[in-house]
């Protein structure tokens, strides 16, 4: 039942990524298609072809390789200066020049008679922005209708006064400053550190005949409506009396009981470790949770902070994967925070349908990943360089900006920019993200990320 359930969550993860790159792509298609440009092929995928079927004027089609897509556009590039019109220019001999007339060429091959008004490079600026911007923006509004379905329709974990778990001892990693430095300096310890001891201290929940399903219902004679009530007035005070007042399976009681001395790290503002140490209040008991649905003003606010996030991870990426490529090769440990590709994305998938929890937690998880994805994707494909849609979208804000300056001096127009020199600038930018790529697809293929440790 088990592999049976992570096969779902790979075929899940693979529609969700193969939704995303089909409506990116249909982003671009509706605008350039609206704009009388004749588009002869939409692809979603990369490689052999798996199936296709013509339509009026452009085939339909899938391949195999799911690491992408794209669409074709009639002349994508304009002649070059002196070239009859609807050709697509000979005569270069520089290697760099012959990359650019081949892509040319390539670009007016399916050019008919009639057609020169539906060839792309003819748009006016604006209308080439939209057409390119279509994509990254389809990518924006499935990442918001994700958003929207996570927080507004199940809502965010949000802790209870219900006790979930009761710890039986205070853990050994938490005992000492050097011992909760050092889980600090290394985090897995920390999941090593749950088993008791026979020296280590007895929880005072335990001692206080605590269980699992009572609800704290007061602290030191003043009501408690939220878990944080509790925690403000345990954490700050270790060695400190407390008075709790529970509703028990067997009626309201109330508990006296002194917290231990539990030495923690400080987080940051993101939930990091820091490296300051500090003595805390320690009873022992976890709260339940449970899912809180959130007004949609919160959906612009949370895409914000994970687009921030995401920007920051971009602005890492070339260094964050020359790490994972030596802990690759020296056969170290895989940070959790390091990137993933698909591969990466169907394998959590996989794990998160396939996990013993409720239906509910497994939905959020998998609308959060398909959320994050689509807006990276979103964030990404805006990068202004070649091949990316920012480079496009970069090239047709000079353009326009080029004949605005040469209007207002008076000067003739000075046409379309010739995007098709920047070509080998476009494969080598190519060339790298297909090696970045690699890398991640076999460190998730050799190293996979395990979300549940």
């Amino acid at each position: 039942m088990g592999s049976a359930l992570f096969i779902l969550g790979v075929v899940l993860a693979a529609i969700g990524i193969g939704l995303s790159i089909g409506l990116h792509e249909v982003g671009h298609m509706v605008p350039a298609k609206r704009f009388g440009v004749r588009v002869t092929q939409y692809m979603v995928g990369f490689g052999p072809t798996l199936w296709s079927r013509h339509g009026r004027e452009t085939e339909y089609g899938i391949k195999w390789i799911p690491l992408g897509g794209y669409i074709r556009m009639i002349g994508m590039f304009r002649p070059p200066k002196g070239a009859p019109e609807g050709t697509a220019g000979r005569g270069t001999t520089g290697r760099f020049q012959m990359l650019a007339e081949e892509a040319r060429s390539a670009a007016w091959e399916e050019v008919q008679p009639g057609d020169e008004d539906r060839v792309f490079y003819r748009l006016s600026a604006p209308r080439k922005v939209v057409v390119m911007m279509g994509g990254p923006t389809m990518n924006l509004v499935l990442a918001g209708v994700f958003f929207a379905l996570l927080l507004v329709g199940i809502g965010i974990p949000t802790p209870t006064t219900t006790v979930a778990e009761v710890s039986p001892c205070l853990p050994a990693v938490m005992a000492t400053q050097e011992a909760a430095a050092a889980a600090v300096a290394d985090p897995a310890s920390i999941r090593g550190g749950a088993e008791c001891g026979a020296d280590d201290v007895v929880a005072p929940a335990v001692a206080a005949g605590i269980v699992a399903g009572d609800r704290v219902t007061s602290v030191n004679g003043r009501p408690v409506q939220v878990w944080s009530e509790l925690t403000e007035v345990t954490r700050p005070n270790p060695g400190s009396t407390v008075l709790l007042g529970l509703d028990t399976a067997t009626g309201p009681r109330e508990v006296e009981l002194e917290t231990a001395t539990a030495y923690r790290p400080i987080l940051d503002d993101e939930g990091n470790l820091g490296e300051e140490i500090v003595a805390t209040g320690f009873i022992g008991v976890t709260p339940q949770s449970e899912y809180v649905a959130q007004p949609v003003s919160a959906v612009p606010t949370v895409m914000w902070d994970v687009a921030v996030r995401s920007g920051q991870a971009m602005l890492t990426l070339p260094v964050r994967v020359y790490e994972l490529a030596q802990d690759m090769i020296a056969g170290e440990e895989r940070d959790p925070e390091s990137p993933v590709s698909v591969v990466g994305v169907g394998r959590i998938s996989g794990e998160v349908v396939a996990a013993e929890e409720p239906l509910k937690a497994k939905t959020a998880m998998l609308l959060s990943l398909m959320a994050s994805l689509n807006l990276f994707l979103f964030l990404f494909n805006l990068l202004p360089v070649l091949p990316l849609d920012g480079g496009h979208v970069a090239g047709a804000i000079y353009e326009g900006s080029r004949r605005t300056v040469a209007r207002l001096r008076g000067r003739p127009d000075p046409g379309p920019v010739d995007v098709a020199r920047l070509l080998p600038l476009s494969y080598g930018v190519g060339i790298a993200l297909v090696a970045v790529s690699s890398v991640v697809i076999l460190a998730d293929v050799i190293n996979p990320i395990s979300i549940y440790g």
